[in-house]
């Protein structure tokens, strides 16, 4: 099968484009600061919102608590999202429950104007090891900033949302809202990660990456192996050969590249020639062109192991949304740094250096989409104490993990509010965007 790369691009091409471009692309600049060079919001608004999140401090640790203790995985989030939402109402917001036709998503929107700010929301959790990604902590900071930002909107000084995104970890809320408009009269958006450490970056210390999916099935013949094995067609060996083929092609790939995969069928037993086999492989990239460019050349191995072995595949390309790799806004981050630092918070200032490969996020898609960020906050934990790991899903619940939701919430509404308040600002977020590439959705070529 072939596949669409962008039009008129070659894979090769996107590699060497890549490769002439490592040394700018997606570094971050080496600045002796970070501060944000526009003015934001009124003077005071900070310090106010700052006092109205430590109000709500109580509420927010009982929500973190709450939902690590009652964890819901993607597209499931019946309790999570609905614990949200009445948080929200008890406030007076008016939240519409199921939007964008997904059960468990919500948004709920104030103020009036014509600039729109959306603070994003995540509440699934993982398989056995629970909020092991904090995003207890992720729900918790965006009410937070969500209503410390709503009591301090000026009026008529545009509006402000708040979006539940539900299944970040697998189904790809985000991009199914954006193929549902849920996105199309937003301008900025932006979350705050928990992590192992407080960064501009998404991951600490490096960022992220798109990832494509794609299961084979390989059909063959059954025969007795050891009778007639001549009459069979192996399906078993059309997946080994598939998985050393994607094995020697990681030799060839970029260093921000990364492919992994599992055979999840290789036949009933032993004495039977399988007539059925089947794999499942994720391909990830840091840029959209040589994501697809990748996903090619692992396609084009896929199939060629079923003709080496006379069998055929069946190939589902892409059988959950792609995560788009994201492409962070230096001004928006800029903006939220300074509200960080307020806090007496560090945010470090790395060198130029090249984008290294990492984790994926949907929130790749909607930064590919309008201008968004999506930082990293650490939560105090010790330096081993990862996401993914049940350690993690533990210090969510701990003092200094509540101290960072609150710093992170007041940081998202003053961010929230800069923007809707500082028409330079708004000015510089779109240029910036305009220029990195501007509004990319998926299937858009």
């Amino acid at each position: 099968m072939s596949l669409d790369v962008r039009p008129g691009t070659d894979p090769l091409d996107a590699y060497l484009a890549f490769d002439a471009a490592a040394p700018q692309r997606g570094s971050i600049p080496a600045e002796a600061s970070i501060e944000s060079a526009f003015d934001g919001a009124a003077d005071g608004t900070h310090d106010r919102i700052a006092a109205s999140v430590r109000a709500l401090r109580p509420e927010l640790v009982a929500l973190a608590t709450d939902l690590y203790e009652n964890p819901e995985i993607g597209f499931q989030e019946v309790y999570s999202s609905g614990r949200i939402a009445d948080l929200l109402a008890a406030q007076g917001i008016d939240v519409q429950r199921g939007a964008f036709g997904l059960d468990t998503a919500f948004r709920a929107t104030v103020g009036e104007g014509d600039a729109h700010f959306a603070i994003i929301a995540e509440y699934d959790a993982l398989p056995e090891v629970g909020h092991a990604c904090g995003h207890n902590i992720i729900a918790a900071q965006a009410v937070g900033a969500f209503l410390a930002a709503r009591d301090h909107l000026a009026p008529g000084g545009g509006r402000l949302s708040i979006i539940g995104t539900p299944a970040e970890e697998g189904g790809a809320g985000k991009e199914l809202i954006i193929r549902a408009g849920g996105f199309d009269d937003v301008d900025a958006a932006a979350m705050v990660h928990p992590g192992g450490g407080t960064s501009v970056s998404p991951v600490y210390g490096g960022g992220t990456s798109g990832v494509r999916r794609v299961r084979v099935t390989y059909r063959g013949r059954a025969a007795h192996a050891a009778l007639s094995p001549y009459l069979g067609l192996n399906a078993l060996d059309a997946v080994v050969t598939a998985y050393q083929g994607v094995a020697q092609l990681r030799q060839h790939i970029l260093p921000v590249d990364r492919i992994h995969g599992i055979i999840t069928d290789g036949g009933a037993a032993a004495n039977v020639v399988p007539e059925r086999a089947a794999a499942e492989f994720l391909i990830r990239s840091t840029e959209v062109a040589t994501l697809n460019a990748l996903t090619q050349r692992v396609v084009d191995i896929l199939e060629a192991a079923a003709l080496s072995t006379g069998t055929t595949a069946e190939l589902d390309v892409d059988f959950e949304p792609p995560y788009l790799p994201l492409r962070p806004n230096v001004e928006l981050n800029k903006r939220w740094a300074t509200a960080l630092t307020r806090q007496r918070r560090s945010v470090p200032v790395r060198p130029a250096v090249v984008r290294q490969g990492g984790p994926s996020t949907d929130m790749g898609n909607v930064s590919q989409f309008i201008p968004a960020i999506h930082p990293a906050l650490g939560l105090g934990a010790a330096s081993d104490v990862l996401p993914h790991n049940a350690a993690f899903a533990d210090a969510t619940v701990r003092p200094p993990a509540f101290d960072a939701l609150v710093d992170g919430a007041i940081g998202l509404a003053a961010t929230a509010l800069d923007y809707l308040a500082d028409e330079g600002l708004q000015a510089a977020v779109s240029d910036e965007f305009v220029a990195t590439g501007g509004r990319y959705r998926w299937g858009d070529e």
